[in-house]
């Protein structure tokens, strides 16, 4: 079957990269042909820009020098930066042309799918969402006779942040899908009691393919080795986190190890262009194979943790979605990994061992069932 996947517009998120390419081989697994459609992402509008370029050129000028006056990076300093992350995209994901905006996606007509899948990550959330009607098949039509499903597409929250006008849309667009699968256990309450229909929990795609699968690919880039080490993956670095860092470096003796970049467009500019180049993907896989201990308040960054063993402590990210991070650590009864910006539970984790042998049980187990409904759906 002739498939084509809808998930996020593609940046320099690992996260977003990596569920979109399992999910891709997962499909071929099974022995569909699959297209994830490929998008642009939306910039900052021009008056964020305006706004934020006034503020900041105040700042510099009145009260701190060494403010950065231009947030966002041009064109061409967006292709530095994401020199490493694009070529994972061009290598290892199958892509339809560029849609340069949500209009385009009538011309997928063009590649004569027989079906969609919709996943995964937030694509259900209408602030990371460029068009909600698009993530929920409206671009096929009532008529269209092409197969709608949704894997473990997630709504990112246990409240409903939809306006009454999407909730209308929505909801009468998720009654045309043949099969829907959520990742939250929320997702499935919201489902039934905002769009009408019944939904299915099910696991982030990242975790359909194996830990050996992951390996090769540090292989085939031939990352060197860095062993013994304090992974960091944290999105959102503050001082808070950065105390829980030091407190968990100071006990367990590792040195530490990023995956982001030395620094941030947004706080560092052009003049540190260089700091701000994410890593290759193979690279961040590398970091969780070498670690002995992770510290993430990243969903992904909390996925891979398990998917490679190691033990960890989940820092709740409010910001991005607190429902993700419980409803996959209540899955693998570890919601005691969890813990908030005060760090009051650090030691208690410390000193707590993960049953690694009871996690991959459940695990080989969630992966059977979900492979066991895309093939029921997409048969």
């Amino acid at each position: 079957m002739k498939i084509g996947i809808v998930t996020l517009p593609f940046n320099s998120n690992y996260g977003g990269l990596l569920q979109a390419y399992a999910l891709q081989k997962t499909l071929d697994s099974l022995g569909h042909e699959t297209l994830t459609i490929n998008r642009k992402t939306k910039g900052m509008p021009l008056k964020m820009k305006v706004l934020s370029f006034g503020r900041r050129t105040l700042l510099k000028t009145v009260f701190r020098k060494d403010v950065v006056v231009r947030t966002w990076p041009t064109k061409e300093e967006e292709k530095t930066i994401s020199q490493h992350t694009s070529r994972f995209l061009a290598e290892k994901i199958r892509t339809t042309e560029l849609l340069k905006s949500e209009k385009d996606f009538f011309h997928l007509s063009n590649y004569k799918f027989e079906a969609f899948v919709v996943g995964s990550d937030q694509v259900w959330r209408p602030k990371y969402s460029p068009d909600l009607k698009n993530h929920f098949l409206g671009f096929l039509g009532n008529e269209s006779k092409t197969k709608r499903i949704s894997y473990a597409a997630s709504f990112g929250v246990d409240d409903w942040e939809y306006t009454p006008a999407q909730t209308q849309i929505c909801n009468q667009l998720a009654k045309q899908f043949h099969s829907i699968s959520v990742r939250e256990d929320s997702g499935v309450l919201l489902c039934e009691k905002q769009l009408g229909v019944k939904a299915i929990q099910h696991i982030d795609p990242t975790m359909l393919i194996s830990k050996d699968e992951y390996i090769q690919l540090v292989e085939e880039e031939k990352i060197p080795e860095n062993k013994g080490t304090l992974l960091i993956y944290v999105l959102d670095l503050s001082d808070e986190k950065k105390k829980i860092i030091q407190q968990v470096q100071d006990e367990l003796k590792l040195k530490i190890n990023s995956t982001m970049p030395e620094g941030l467009f947004r706080e560092v500019g052009s003049q540190n262009l260089k700091k701000c180049i994410f890593p290759p993907v193979a690279s961040w896989i590398r970091g969780f194979m070498d670690a002995e201990f992770v510290i993430t308040d990243s969903f992904h960054g909390t996925v891979f943790s398990i998917i490679f063993n190691k033990p960890f402590i989940s820092i709740g990210n409010k910001k991005r979605g607190m429902t993700r991070f419980n409803s996959l650590l209540r899955i693998f009864n570890l919601e005691a990994r969890l813990i908030d910006k005060s760090g009051e539970n650090v030691n208690e984790i410390l000193n707590d061992k993960i049953d690694f042998k009871q996690v991959n049980i459940i695990l080989e187990e969630r992966k059977r069932v979900a492979m066991q409904y895309l093939k029921e759906a997409l048969s």
